[in-house]
């Protein structure tokens, strides 16, 4: 595997396989990875002759200079993970090699950008559109692997690549989880023992909300899944929305959509946790 930093050494790392013609997958993380990337890695090396990782906690995306200051950043775990993974370029950049100039590019999304973490954390969506759109320009890749846990951000990168005209195909893969259904995430090591301990009920709940939407309606399954999770001391649904699958607008009846998605974030403990689950599609 060869670690780059540099944009320059990673376009001259990929002209060598591209002289062949070769298909390249890229996926994009911010580090602290755990099985939940290992999938995503896994599966680009099954779809493509090359895969291309990026490791960068970027700054454009946080909107809480607290939850940045305390994501976990574990390098050289994650090189040993991705060398193992046998992914040919391990992208670790430092800030100025991606920023060299201040990215003052805004996007205008849409809806989808706009509604629930759009709304809840300014700024965020159009980080990760400044970013994402550097690693498509630099690695032009032809799939990008994202996990389905971050539902909302595939949306927004779907529209966003419309937008720009970007040859290349968006792979949506299924969440993983622990054993107990707690959907994997970098930030879980942040959560204390009686904290994890609960957070399992998040996913509980939007499972056992399948069977009560069968005779509830939008409006009743949203307050019983709120409440649910709200009942226990260490949680609190900060918001759930029950959607458009397409366009992330709510919903006020199962016949509104032939796609419905519920989206949730719920605060455990200091812990930002997000899932969503699919009522209808």
């Amino acid at each position: 595997m060869k670690i780059v930093s540099r944009v320059d050494d990673l376009k001259r790392s990929l002209a060598e396989f591209r002289e062949g013609g070769k298909s390249v997958g890229l996926v994009p993380t911010m580090g602290a990875l755990h099985e939940g990337h290992k999938s995503l890695v896994e599966r680009a090396r099954r779809e493509n002759d090359v895969v291309v990782v990026s490791v960068f906690l970027n700054p454009t995306q946080f909107n809480n200079a607290e939850d940045l200051r305390t994501y976990p950043r574990t390098a050289d775990a994650d090189a040993a993970m991705l060398e193992s993974c046998g992914v040919d370029i391990a992208f670790m950049p430092t800030v100025e090699d991606i920023y060299p100039e201040p990215d003052t590019r805004v996007f205008h999304l849409g809806s989808v950008a706009e509604v629930m973490e759009g709304a809840m954390r300014p700024g965020h969506f159009n980080g990760v559109c400044q970013i994402v759109s550097k690693l498509f320009m630099f690695v032009e890749p032809t799939r990008a692997y994202f996990g389905e846990k971050d539902f909302q951000q595939i949306a927004v990168i779907k529209a966003m690549v419309a937008q720009l005209g970007f040859n290349l195909e968006i792979v949506e893969c299924p969440c993983i989880r622990e054993e107990d259904g707690l959907a994997k995430s970098s930030r879980n090591v942040r959560l204390t023992p009686l904290v994890r301990k609960v957070a399992p009920a998040i996913y509980r709940t939007l499972k056992e909300s399948l069977r009560f939407a069968e005779d509830h309606s939008v409006e009743q399954t949203h307050d019983w899944v709120v409440t649910t999770i709200n009942a226990y001391p260490e949680m609190e649904v900060e918001y759930f929305s029950i959607c458009d699958g397409d366009t992330l607008l709510p919903v006020d009846s199962w016949d509104a959509s032939d796609h419905v998605v519920g989206c949730i974030t719920v605060y455990c403990g200091d812990v930002r946790e997000i899932d969503n689950i699919t009522y209808k599609k």
